[in-house]
């Protein structure tokens, strides 16, 4: 028998890959009739939630708490303090987005979930082929959904539901089976006995049974979904996700407890009310005292809704022509994209700020679902994805000149070119995202000096390379990171950048504007401002490092804005 390491390599990621287009290409109609449905019902939710006044939302959420929990004052007391904590920290709108999130895909979820499982409990065959899907869909890394999710449903919440879905589904689908299967024969066969039909026996008999065992697959996939947030924020999916994973992305442990902990409070909330199902009847008599209590709730909930409803349709809307912005959450990219967006938004535009991961920001520019951007480094950093998508974007020019990448190193490290580096740090230059441009080159640097034999490459992000460079600075420790300017660290410590006779690195670069392709026709004055925005390296460094050093972001760009003012006005003449 031949061996099977000395076969052919089977073409498998050419299958997928041309599976997922083909079903891009040929199922568009209905992807993009799923994602606008999907888009609408989602704003729609997510626009009653936020509709509801603030203290109203907490003070019905509170009595619900104190109703269903007689004598028992600390599952309320955390509703209570748990949500004025999310609402004091700023983040009551990312809240109702990621409740949205959560609660679509949780409904899709028990929606295919619950049926499945019924019918896989009554046929072997069905549980033969699809517990296999299962285990697959469940322990796939979440992160591969993003790709098929992107490439069907664009950028937002839509495709984040729709990985989620695909993550959480399994456990309510194998709750379901085992509680069906657990219903103890004996009370089977005395319903056959007495003639009940299989609908009969199902909602009379096997799923009252097997209530509490469904009830536990619910919490589980409520509870996946929920795990999901961070994932799908990755895809432009808004709410606490993306505060996460700009934490994440910036090493900034404070804004990442927050969002974290605004995460948890949700997590706690939506668990302890779903166990308030978990009960059988005896105890809900017991607590009930009649129907006084279920008056209670019911009168609650409407009492919240009428007043998200009148709260609604008194609010006025957001006016002026709408702009998403798409960025990636480098620290360069945030100061100015805020910057442009405080500008608009001064001038009567409708703003959108969309986070995305730099591929995915280009795909989705070449797909229209972004405006613009103004995170495009050319000629080199950005070449191929600027090679793949240059027919279906309009590249405008230069936004900021004279940007230089290299490997950067302490002025104290005697060491000025990279042909000259040996064994210092460790042999590892620390860089950023695993998909940024300047790792390739780095690599690319690597691979085309002899002297780095033997040397790696540590991907990171932004933020842990920043960390890592502060960490080794203030102990005058060697340190190799893959560095750009304009950044801040170059305001706040002494750094140097290394000679690169192969120039590997790439030479100076520029930070261009790209809009999607019929910007100009569909909203010209728009693509007037893209088209005229442009600012300096000293501006960018000097707002950086006001963001650094603990003002926010739209703060930094609004002071930045006040003293530059006819410089901002220009881009609008």
């Amino acid at each position: 028998m031949p061996n099977l390491m000395m076969t052919s390599k089977l073409p498998l990621e050419q299958w997928i890959s041309d599976a997922v287009a083909w079903l891009t290409k040929n199922w568009a109609g209905f992807f993009n009739l799923i994602q606008q449905l999907g888009q609408g019902v989602m704003d729609g939710l997510t626009g009653f939630l936020i509709a509801i006044p603030m203290p109203l939302m907490i003070a019905g959420l509170t009595l619900i708490a104190i109703v269903t929990s007689p004598k028992k004052w600390g599952f309320p007391a955390l509703v209570l303090a748990g949500l004025a904590l999310v609402a004091n920290q700023g983040l009551w709108n990312d809240l109702m987005n990621t409740t949205t999130l959560v609660v679509m895909a949780s409904a899709v979820s028990l929606i295919i979930g619950i049926p499945l499982g019924i019918i896989m409990a009554k046929s072997a065959k069905t549980e033969a082929i699809v517990k296999p899907i299962l285990d697959f869909m469940q322990t796939m890394p979440a992160f591969v959904y993003l790709i098929p999710a992107v490439a069907f449903f664009g950028i937002g919440v839509v495709p984040g539901v729709f990985a989620s879905v695909i993550f959480a589904l399994p456990p309510v689908v194998n709750f379901t089976n085992l509680g069906i299967q657990q219903v103890p024969v004996a009370l089977v066969e005395a319903a056959d006995s007495f003639g009940s039909t299989t609908w009969q026996k199902l909602f009379k008999l096997e799923l009252p049974n097997a209530k509490n065992t469904i009830i536990a697959g619910i919490k589980q996939t409520i509870m996946l979904a929920l795990s999901m947030v961070v994932t799908a924020s990755m895809i432009g999916a808004p709410g606490l996700g993306r505060g996460v994973l700009s934490a994440v992305q910036h090493a900034d442990v404070g804004s990442g407890f927050v969002n974290g902990i605004a995460l948890v409070i949700l997590a706690i909330i939506i668990d302890r009310f779903i166990q308030k199902l978990d009960t059988n009847p005896e105890q809900v008599q017991a607590v009930s005292h009649g129907n006084v209590r279920k008056l209670i709730v019911w009168g609650t909930i409407v009492v919240v809704a009428l007043g998200g409803i009148v709260n609604g349709m008194m609010s006025q809307k957001a006016t002026g022509k709408k702009v998403n912005i798409g960025y990636v959450q480098w620290d360069s990219e945030v100061a100015s994209t805020n910057v442009l967006a405080e500008a608009m938004r001064q001038h009567g535009y409708n703003v959108t700020m969309t986070p995305l991961d730099n591929a995915v920001l280009w795909q989705s520019l070449a797909n229209k679902q972004v405006d613009a951007t103004v995170s495009a480094w050319l000629p080199n950093t950005h070449k191929k994805l600027y090679s793949k998508y240059k027919q279906d974007v309009t590249l405008l020019g230069p936004n900021l000149k004279g940007v230089k990448l290299g490997l950067v190193v302490p002025d104290y490290m005697e060491v000025n070119s990279i042909s000259d580096l040996t064994n210092q740090a460790n042999k590892t230059i620390v860089g950023i995202e695993p998909g940024a441009g300047i790792m390739t080159a780095a690599q690319k640097t690597i691979d085309s000096y002899p002297n780095l034999s033997g040397w790696q490459l540590q991907a990171s992000s932004s933020g842990a390379m920043a960390t890592a460079l502060d960490k080794a600075y203030k102990n005058k420790q060697p340190i190799i990171v893959t560095g750009w300017s304009p950044h801040w660290m170059f305001s706040k410590y002494h750094l140097k950048y290394l000679e690169d006779p192969k120039e590997t690195m790439g030479t100076t670069e520029s930070i261009n504007t790209v809009v999607r392709k019929d910007l100009k026709k569909t909203s010209p004055d728009v693509y007037k401002v893209m088209k005229n925005y442009k600012w300096s390296k000293d501006d960018m460094e000097k707002t950086m490092l006001e963001i650094q050093n603990g003002k926010s972001p739209e703060a930094a760009a609004d002071d930045w804005i006040k003293t530059h003012q006819k410089q901002v006005d220009q881009w609008f003449n």
